[in-house]
């Protein structure tokens, strides 16, 4: 009796852990859930920024055009209008030279984020593989706790 005694409170004590690791794996999978929402959004986000970069070059060359056509006709003018017309399209082109920086900086956070987040992902899922191994050997040696026990009586 003390022996099936100890075997009981060893069995609870193992339906216990397995219990708390089935709540740990609940977790980590909610933080998984979490996070990928979370990379959705940073990518919904990312899209949301190309788009408007992609915009703001369009616009941008449509200016720079209408810039151009401006000197075209201005040319034959005084040489005052004509470098006002060369710094309005100066002043465009750094702001497509910025616009493009923007965006390459932008894809590059994107990149790194997307590394972290494939890395933090890899390390849950490695976690929560361990975590399923750990689960199978408590499986395994409560089962051989009833075959045993079931030996013993």
């Amino acid at each position: 009796q003390e022996e099936k005694k100890q075997l009981t409170l060893k069995v609870e004590e193992l339906e216990r852990k397995l219990e708390t690791t089935s709540a740990q794996n609940i977790e980590f999978l909610q933080v998984i859930a979490k996070r990928e929402e979370s990379i959705h959004q940073c990518q919904l986000r990312l899209e949301e920024k190309t788009r408007e970069c992609s915009s703001l070059a369009r616009q941008l060359e449509m200016a720079i055009e209408d810039a151009k056509r401006q000197v075209e006709q201005t040319r034959e003018r005084a040489m005052s209008r004509e470098r006002a017309a060369q710094s309005k399209m100066l002043d465009l082109e750094t702001q497509l030279s910025r616009s493009k920086t923007e965006l390459n900086q932008l894809r590059r956070s994107k990149d790194d984020a997307e590394r972290r987040y494939e890395s933090s992902l890899q390390d849950l899922k490695d976690r929560l593989e361990q975590s399923e191994s750990t689960n199978r050997s408590m499986q395994n040696y409560v089962q051989f706790l009833k075959s045993s026990y079931a030996n013993v009586f």
